[in-house]
């Protein structure tokens, strides 16, 4: 049984880009990702699914990444939330990404020779981009209808009292860039927002993630 056979199988698999190209690609080793928001030093619940995943996949001899979101987590989610998230400081995210790698290694391998599990920061992906680049580059790719349409933007327009912050609007241009980022196809669940938002920008805009 290959990993995506036992993914369907397991039900974990909610949609794809190119489901032929996406088996034929993982029939030799991928690198793929899964991000996670470091807004508390523990992960919950909900993270566990993603993560098995990730533990399948490089059980049979693929390169998971867990990606600490030091930048999307600075924004917050507005997903499933009635009000603005508290910022965080650089500093508590910096210490719950140190604290979440511990938990991380639970269930992912950080020391194998052959593919070992990477932790990566989107911060890192994030800082050299200037504001003016940010919205050049990738701004211009989305349209504010689309955006808006999201259920978790459209909840919050709805509510006149709490409304969404510009912040908050923009964190799933955040989540894009990650994608683009890393190119990947591969739709989990807990990415797929950030998919199909990553999936609307065109190469040329990951021209810098590859330089």
């Amino acid at each position: 049984m290959s990993i995506l056979e036992e993914l369907e199988w397991r039900g974990l698999i909610a949609d794809c880009t190119d489901k032929a190209e996406l088996a034929k690609r993982s029939a030799a080793p991928l690198t793929l990702y899964c991000g996670f928001d470091p807004t508390a030093d523990s992960l919950h619940v909900g993270s566990l699914v993603p993560l098995l995943a990730l533990r399948r996949f490089q059980l049979l001899g693929h390169h998971p990444i867990p990606l600490a979101g030091g930048a999307t987590g600075s924004i917050g989610d507005p997903s499933g939330k009635t009000q603005e998230r508290q910022l965080l400081t650089k500093e508590v995210l910096d210490h719950n990404i140190a604290s979440v790698k511990e938990q991380l290694k639970r269930l992912l391998d950080f020391e194998t020779k052959i593919n070992p599990a990477r932790l990566m920061d989107n911060a890192t992906l994030t800082a050299p981009v200037s504001y003016l680049e940010f919205l050049r580059d990738i701004g211009k790719h989305f349209s504010v209808n689309h955006m808006i349409a999201k259920e978790s933007v459209r909840a919050r327009m709805e509510d006149r009292e709490a409304g969404i912050s510009y912040t908050e609007f923009s964190y799933m241009l955040l989540q894009a860039f990650d994608f683009t980022c890393f190119a990947v196809i591969l739709i989990v669940n807990c990415k797929l927002v950030a998919v199909t938002n990553g999936a609307t920008l065109p190469p040329a805009s990951n021209s810098r993630a590859r330089n």
